[in-house]
């Protein structure tokens, strides 16, 4: 929790940048994207362990400007899409009794966690036939966060961290390539901080830069959002 978050309660900022590239069957890997967000955190103690609290927001940029994105043209399809970018509220996790593997390398520890999803998709294939890829959602979210050994010695409440974050996944739904065989995978990195680019404050707006004060279900991911949307 010091780790990713803070002990006191305050709340803590982590912001990131990266790619994401894509494939099909002996297609790419393409270059599609950048990518840049912020995750805003709050660690609350409960019996028997600790909920974390947090908001995220995040933006798919132009790969070579580094632009961020209105639409998009996508290179697979030939179509001109709507980007959506990623705001989610809330993605909130507990954590109980089991720890979270480490090792230690020289003056640092690494904490990781290798996340393997599948469950049943918020976008039916039946439903969403250019949207959804497949009725179960399967994805691979592979986190990496790098901390001093004296930080984790100490009596820090908050202690610094730089991070890494690959993420597998299938196409998302705004880039309607219904079907087709691929997926993406997101290669990224960041640290805690302080301080949120101003482009990237201006983009998610004040509600993103503040972590939730309450635990609240269900959470909401670029699949939840977009039948959210859609339902609209």
């Amino acid at each position: 929790m010091r780790v990713r978050a803070s002990t006191d309660g305050a709340e803590t900022i982590s912001w990131w940048t990266g790619d994401v590239y894509g494939w099909q069957q002996d297609d790419g890997p393409h270059h599609l994207f950048g990518f840049e967000g912020v995750n805003v955190a709050r660690a609350v103690e409960t019996d028997g362990g600790w909920q974390m609290l947090t908001r995220e927001a995040a933006a798919y940029l132009d790969p070579r400007s580094r632009e961020i994105l209105t639409t998009w043209d996508n290179p697979f399809t030939g179509a001109s899409v709507e980007v959506q970018h990623v705001f989610n509220d809330p993605v909130n996790q507990r954590f109980g009794a089991y720890p979270v593997p480490t090792t230690r390398l020289g003056d640092q520890v690494v904490f990781n966690a290798d996340i393997r999803l599948a469950y049943p998709s918020p976008l039916k294939v039946a439903d969403y036939p250019d949207n959804s890829a497949s009725d179960t959602y399967r994805a691979l979210e592979l986190f990496q966060f790098f901390a001093p050994a004296k930080d984790l010695d100490s009596d820090l409440p908050s202690v610094p961290c730089v991070f890494s974050w690959c993420r597998v996944s299938p196409w998302l739904p705004w880039m309607a390539m219904g079907q087709r065989q691929g997926g993406l995978v997101y290669h990224c990195r960041g640290h805690k901080t302080t301080e949120v680019p101003d482009r990237l404050r201006a983009h998610v707006g004040e509600h993103f830069l503040h972590a939730p004060t309450e635990w609240s279900v269900p959470n909401v991911t670029s699949w939840t959002a977009f039948a959210a949307k859609a339902a609209r």
